[in-house]
């Protein structure tokens, strides 16, 4: 039996928002440089993350991370970057997909989010959210 996927994007639609969010990344100069600090190889970068999505969205088993430990280890994460990370994507999202989808993976891209920031030190004192290697 074939679960049905949680929002009913394509391969290729990920793979897509992928790529033109982390050239997004890449360019912007407050998280830009928080991720380069941590990725030096960007294809393998972006498919780990995209089979992390594969597997919220599409409900396949083919992410092995763990992102809370990624983002704990990280350490120069700050909770203001998260504002810029969620509006870089939303933005990917309302360009590469039709408008449900773009709502429906935007909304829990925001979950996610909320629970890691939660998992975190709430002072900034210590270690905070990595966005980069999930």
């Amino acid at each position: 039996m074939t679960i049905p996927p949680r929002i009913p994007v394509t391969e290729t639609q990920i793979d897509r928002v992928i790529s033109q969010f982390y050239a997004q990344v890449r360019a912007d100069p407050s998280i830009g440089p928080v991720f380069q600090a941590h990725v030096s190889d960007w294809p393998t970068h972006e498919k780990k993350i995209g089979r992390f999505w594969r597997n919220a969205l599409l409900l396949q088993r083919c992410y092995d991370g763990n992102p809370m430990q990624a983002h704990l280890a990280a350490g120069n994460v700050k909770s203001q970057h998260f504002p810029v990370w969620l509006s870089l994507f939303d933005a990917v999202l309302e360009q590469e997909l039709p408008q449900p989808l773009a709502q429906s993976w935007s909304a829990l891209a925001h979950r996610i989010g909320r629970g890691l920031r939660y998992g975190l030190p709430e002072d900034g004192a210590g270690s905070t959210p990595y966005l980069g290697n999930a």
